[in-house]
């Protein structure tokens, strides 16, 4: 089925939700607390047949789970979560019982560099090879020692163009000015924020400094009454609902709104903006590692990360896939930003010592 036509049918990411039967963040499908702790049947591979995923948001496809449970038998929990923050908060004290997360590259780094990772057992995952080379030898994972490419994605300006008076092509609209006072949200995530905030200034991502920090903090102070809402992964919901007319989102976000908005765009800033790439990894301490394994390698199967690419219309590292899809994916502009504007944004690097920065300077804007 064409993305477009099956994202009419769900209505996007939350109607898919809903569809689902989740309403909001933090609940989950069976729940982690719903688990029992009674042996189970054995696999072959001496685990129970149990799995549990801790993911974002409307991050999976409609039918993913129920399909690796008829191929392996294997029963899928999955918990959400709505920011890099959240995910490694709950890792911060021990794995609760996870068995596969899905990290940004920044804390796949983050994560790995503090010993929240299990290495992979590149030899468990075969379908290594539908993935586009361009992503295997990556910066924060080299070798991908601890992380498979899920996605990758863009953040810019999700807006309302009966709302606006011209197109919102820089971050001076969100960051710095008052002509949409009240009608702007902005990301939950601090480090995302400072370092967007970077890129309006003229800075790469991952060149910030602490004065950088300071001056950032105040120009936030001083913009925060113009914004209505930091929101938790649901801006598009925000426009979609018309409680804001410009936002701070991922390209993939943006794209399954303007499927069920024609009033709604989104646009990469003129100075450029930050580039994420979302990953499968095996935190320490998984119960069932094997099955992990499992899972990520199903995932990266050419026609299973077809059907998650047309329920969640992000770019997808997976070349197989990629060619399974319709030109109405692989042309969309939002999904895929032109090269001239993909040549201005950066994938942040883990700064040990800004990201506290980033975070107690975030804690101060919002309590301003």
């Amino acid at each position: 089925m064409d993305p477009i036509e099956l994202i009419k049918q769900t209505r996007g990411r939350r109607s898919l939700l809903q569809a689902m039967g989740v309403a909001a963040i933090g609940i989950s499908f069976g729940g982690l607390a719903a688990c029992s702790k009674e042996g189970g049947k054995k696999l072959a591979n001496g685990e129970e047949a149990k799995l549990n995923f801790y993911n974002w948001d409307t991050y999976i496809g409609e039918n993913t789970l129920d399909n690796f449970k008829e191929a392996t038998g294997v029963d899928v929990t999955m918990d959400l979560f709505d920011s890099n923050d959240v995910l490694f908060a709950k890792f911060k004290a021990g794995n609760p019982g996870y068995d596969v997360i899905v990290p940004s590259n920044d804390f796949v780094e983050r994560m790995s560099k503090a010993g929240m990772l299990l290495p992979l057992d590149h030899a468990l995952l075969p379908n290594k090879k539908n993935i586009d080379p361009a992503y295997i030898n990556v910066e924060y994972d080299l070798q991908r020692k601890y992380s498979m490419p899920y996605t990758w994605l863009a953040l810019g300006i999700g807006y309302r163009k009966s709302k606006v008076s011209a197109k919102p092509d820089s971050w001076k609209v969100l960051f710095d000015s008052p002509e949409y006072a009240g009608r702007i949200a902005w990301l939950s995530e601090a480090g995302d924020m400072f370092r967007l905030y970077g890129k309006y200034l003229g800075k790469s991502v991952n060149a910030l400094t602490p004065a950088d920090i300071a001056t950032i903090e105040k120009m936030m102070i001083k913009q925060k009454p113009n914004v209505k809402k930091f929101h938790e992964d649901d801006g598009q919901d925000l426009l979609l609902k018309g409680d804001v007319d410009v936002v701070l989102e991922y390209n993939g976000d943006i794209a399954q709104a303007m499927v069920e908005d024609a009033d709604i765009d989104f646009v990469v800033p003129k100075e450029g903006s930050q580039l994420n790439s979302d990953n499968l990894c095996i935190p320490k301490g998984a119960p069932h590692p094997k099955n992990a394994h499992a899972f990520i390698n199903y995932i990266m199967d050419a026609n299973v990360d077809k059907e998650i690419t047309e329920t969640i219309l992000y770019p997808t590292p997976n070349a197989a896939a990629k060619k399974l899809m319709p030109d109405s994916y692989k042309n969309n502009p939002v999904i895929f930003p032109p090269a001239e504007a993909l040549a201005k944004c950066e994938y942040a690097r883990f700064n040990p010592e800004l990201q506290p920065l980033y975070e107690e300077a975030f804690t101060r804007v919002r309590a301003a």
